[in-house]
């Protein structure tokens, strides 16, 4: 790689190691080593790239591979580095050079094909209704897993809701709908377009969609993340003013498709997708009912690092009354999720989980719901909760909401 004209390294050029990054990052936090910090992974990947240092090199691959991804660096440095950029450019030429790992493969293998991957997650989401998951919650590996599914039940409240009569002059979106999302987190998508319609968006279906691609991408699989984004981009075409996404983790991707593939279409198609919080706040958003509830909220790192997405999400939650909403310390820290990492490195995203769930249950009142907009953290902050014995729901902030109209009458009066 000596040479190498790789714009995305070009990106970390302005790092001066100065060390800003140093407390930002939660695998230098919870190790301690200097190579699991952003300015010595820097270190690394410029070595990868001049080709001072295989890709087969074990001390390289364990600590790029030991990398969240969160991109909590990023505003935390002085100098404007793109971190994220260069670490795209490094996983690229690991998953080049050494092939990426069999559980790796397996798991995007699984995402890359619509009929696994729905039939699969189908199937989980009917073992998650027989309860056994939540009963065999714990903090062992096998007991966290069952959390994480666990955590992802519906609302005990949600139930079917009448539709929404928009206006055909109204701006269109269409929702992108994703592979876990529209399986186990179907509640939330339902939740979704209820509360887009009620903030006077028509939402239309749109066929042909599928996988967002951004575990493939995250693993340097970048053929595999083309492939599935051209799947989106021919399916969406221009149906919509926008696309809205619920997903913290998809949205930051499809906003890149313009970057990940180099094509007009991709940049056209990025340039559309908005978070479903972005959305919501445009249009106020409209005030529900009361919910009393003690509520934290917990920012994903690719809605706050990635997508710049800040206020919004607060927006959306500070239109509902009586709710007492927190930002506790520690709510822009990455919570261990990060895709499929959790599932290949669970001791150290179990470790960067840990003062999460320390800062929640240490928070006075101890929140009834901790909201957060991306599933990978809904799921790994719920299976943590759990395992710690504590009674704290974890809903998406549109859930909130959609619950306050339904308290609110919104949706009745709309018969």
């Amino acid at each position: 790689m000596a040479g190498s004209t790789d714009v995305r390294f070009t990106a970390l050029d302005p790092c001066v190691h100065c060390g800003f990054c140093l407390p930002a990052c939660p695998t230098y936090l919870a190790t301690g080593d200097e190579a699991d910090s952003p300015r010595g992974r820097i270190v690394l990947m410029r070595a990868l790239e001049r080709g001072e240092i295989g890709a087969d090199d074990p001390a390289l691959t364990q600590h790029i591979d030991a990398c969240l991804g969160c991109r909590g660096c990023e505003p935390a440095c002085p100098s404007g580095v793109g971190y994220g950029q260069g670490l795209e450019a490094a996983r690229e030429i690991l998953a080049t050079k050494r092939g990426i790992p069999p559980a790796s493969r397996a798991i995007l293998t699984v995402f890359s094909w619509r009929p696994i991957w729905r039939t699969l997650l189908t199937v989980a989401r009917w073992f998650r209704a027989t309860g056994i998951p939540a009963r065999l919650s714990s903090g062992t590996r096998f007991g966290f897993g069952m959390g994480m599914l666990a955590s992802t039940r519906r609302h005990e409240k949600a139930r079917a809701f009448p539709t929404f009569h928009v206006s055909h002059s109204a701006p269109t979106v269409a929702l992108f709908r994703g592979c876990v999302m529209d399986t186990v987190f179907r509640h939330v998508n339902d939740a979704t377009r209820r509360v887009l319609e009620a903030n006077g968006y028509r939402v239309v279906e749109i066929d042909g969609q599928g996988c967002c691609g951004a575990l493939h991408e995250h693993a340097g699989d970048r053929a595999g993340a083309e492939s599935l984004a051209r799947q989106n981009v021919r399916a969406f075409g221009g149906r919509a003013n926008y696309i809205a996404v619920n997903s913290a983790g998809c949205g930051a991707l499809l906003k890149a498709y313009g970057h990940l593939l180099g094509s007009r279409e991709g940049e056209h198609f990025g340039s559309r997708v908005r978070d479903v919080s972005e959305l919501l706040a445009a249009k106020g958003p409209r005030q529900g009912g009361p919910l009393p509830l003690d509520v934290a909220y917990d920012a994903p790192c690719h809605l706050q690092h990635a997508q710049k997405v800040h206020s919004e999400p607060l927006a959306v939650l500070n239109a509902i009354p009586g709710l007492r909403l927190r930002v506790l310390p520690g709510s822009d820290k990455c919570c261990g999720s990060a895709g499929i990492y959790s599932m290949l490195h669970p001791d150290m995203a179990r470790a960067v989980l840990d003062d999460k769930i320390r800062g929640i249950a240490t928070a006075s009142p101890v929140p009834r719901v901790i909201t957060t907009g991306n599933p990978g953290c809904h799921m790994q902050i719920g299976a943590g909760l759990r395992a710690a014995g504590m009674d704290t729901a974890v809903l998406h902030p549109v859930e909130l909401l959609d619950e306050s109209y339904r308290v609110g009458g919104l949706y009745s009066r709309q018969q």
